[in-house]
């Protein structure tokens, strides 16, 4: 039984004002589609509604690293967000097909950058536990 499920969003305008608000975007801000890849259904979830908050849309989220690459080499998606283990796995094979597809992602972790193996320092992080400002700079780095 696959655990990939798309996320249906109503289709609102991120408008570009000014005014920060729920689903609102700032002039530099742009709308983009984003693949949460968390096996830890709490924070798969904290992610998705800042993500909608922030004016992003989520494609889907998978908790599963078989469902992971499915979804990396079957999804059209702008950014993914990668949790570093996946229900006990390594999900760096995850990260490594999202660099062969040349498609940015941020790796979601307690570690930082120190615990990372070398081929992956560089890539942004979002630094768990996060805050709804540390997603929305971590998204920044891909401007």
């Amino acid at each position: 039984m696959s655990t990939f499920r798309n996320i249906d969003l109503p289709s609102g305008g991120g408008s570009s004002t000014s005014a920060r608000g729920k689903g609102e975007m700032t002039a530099q801000d742009t709308k983009r589609r984003i693949l949460v890849i968390e096996d830890e259904m709490l924070i798969a979830m904290l992610l998705e509604d800042m993500l909608s908050d922030l004016g992003h849309e989520v494609v889907g989220a998978v908790t599963r690293v078989n469902d992971a690459l499915t979804a990396v080499t079957r999804d059209d998606f702008d950014i993914a967000i990668l949790d570093l283990h996946l229900n006990g796995q390594s999900a760096y094979p995850v990260a490594d097909a999202l660099i062969d597809r040349g498609v940015p992602f941020a790796f979601a972790t307690g570690y930082g950058e120190s615990g990372l193996p070398e081929k992956y320092r560089g890539r942004p992080i979002l630094q768990k536990p996060f805050a709804r400002e540390d997603l929305e700079a971590t998204l920044k780095a891909f401007k």
